[in-house]
């Protein structure tokens, strides 16, 4: 199932990373690999990928999944469990032979759907009565474009090839003999050999026979249970009708933009491509109307790389503290009048984030398995700082803003 494997991976995991992006600002499980049933036999893994996509495209696949999101510490979302998006949560997920599907996540506190039809993604959590939408990258939305190196035949020896690569930074299991939704596959394991910041690793399971992906986790580190996981719990491969995946959210919706260079400034697109060279502290700062800051060394890690950006097409310094997924992420910009009033708002269903001192500033700070986000207001300038970093590192580095 080529066209379905590659489009729908792909934009599978995007929207995993959507879904995972709105449980973070809204405020799945591992017995399925050790559950009974068919397991495949022993095989070497570049054999295994070889023949998953090379396996018969089946018409469609139906699917009962289960959601873990445990990104947030329990009791940090207000209201109880809140959007299934951020609590987790069993569902449905419909994917067609052109790669489109739609998943449903069911809650109490109401449903979440994500549908992907061509480039075209929404995401609308009814605990909020908010459509989220994005339309993704060209090559996110299709990798069979001619010309591309999609088109060429796979071999082995090309994905013995791409998997040395990979083994240079990542250690990489096997094909561990698995049993998912009740059919055999294969489960391929990925952590980082260096720096991996709190990513412990991440797991792959596909159908041995057909190919389909059938369950995703990342884990962090030094826990062994996955804070985020997409399992499919039954699965049948038949067609699926338009009707199952293009599926319209309520008329009066509250609609949240999430395209990259998405604005209400008509600028905005040219301030990015004008800015997408600008690097470098003294560069930066020559464009900045602000004091930039931006130490050589922050928390412990040294300065990599500083770029102008725009900002709701204002001018922006982003800049990168260390490498890999351990590194820290800085976002320095001026507050406008309408950030200060609106800032400190969010009504009864927004995300209450714990405070914290910044050298006399009042910040806010969400702390999740993954990573930590500090955010805080000086002199008026906003600053981000970001990384997959425990919470001491990121407040160290908002405390070494001078």
């Amino acid at each position: 199932m080529r066209r379905l494997r590659t489009a729908s991976a792909r934009r599978l995991s995007a929207i995993f990373a959507i879904a995972t992006a709105l449980a973070l600002t809204a405020g799945i499980a591992q017995g399925a690999l050790t559950g009974a049933g068919p397991t495949p036999s022993p095989k070497a893994l570049a054999n295994a990928v070889l023949d998953a996509f090379n396996a018969p495209e089946p018409d469609g696949v139906t699917a009962k999944i289960h959601f873990t999101n445990a990104l947030l510490p329990s009791g940090s979302l207000p209201g109880g469990a809140g959007s299934p998006l951020a609590s987790g949560a069993d569902g449905r997920l419909w994917i067609q032979k052109s790669g489109d599907f739609r998943v449903e996540l069911q809650s109490d506190a109401g449903d979440a759907q994500i549908v992907a039809i061509g480039r075209k993604v929404t995401v609308y959590d009814a605990s909020s009565n908010t459509l989220y939408r994005a339309t993704l990258p060209d090559e996110a939305g299709d990798v069979t474009k001619p010309g591309d190196h999609g088109n060429e035949k796979l071999t082995l020896a090309k994905i013995q090839k791409a998997l040395d690569r990979l083994a240079k930074t990542w250690t990489v299991s096997g094909a561990e003999p698995t049993t998912t939704a009740g059919q055999p596959t294969y489960t391929v394991k990925i952590s980082p050999k260096d720096d991996g910041g709190l990513l412990g690793a991440a797991e792959l399971a596909w159908d041995s026979v057909r190919g389909a992906p059938l369950r995703a986790a990342v884990y962090a580190q030094g826990n062994s249970s996955p804070v985020l996981q997409l399992e499919a719990t039954d699965v049948s491969y038949d067609a699926v009708a338009d009707s199952d995946v293009n599926v319209a959210p309520p008329a009066g919706a509250k609609v949240t933009d999430l395209t990259p260079g998405a604005s209400k400034h008509a600028g905005m697109e040219h301030a990015k491509t004008e800015h997408a060279d600008v690097q470098g502290v003294a560069a930066v700062q020559r464009e900045l109307g602000f004091a930039l800051h931006a130490p050589d060394k922050l928390a412990g890690l040294p300065r990599k790389e500083v770029r102008l950006i725009s900002m709701d097409g204002d001018k922006a310094a982003l800049t990168i503290y260390g490498k890999g997924f351990g590194a820290i992420a800085v976002l320095q910009h001026k507050t406008t009048p309408s950030k200060d009033a609106k800032g400190k708002g969010g009504g009864e269903s927004a995300l209450r984030l714990p405070e914290i001192n910044i050298d006399g500033a009042t910040g806010s700070e969400l702390a999740t398995a993954l990573g930590t986000v500090v955010t805080f207001e000086r002199g008026g300038m906003s600053y981000v700082v970001a990384g997959s970093v425990p919470p001491v590192a990121a407040e160290n580095a908002a405390r070494g803003l001078k």
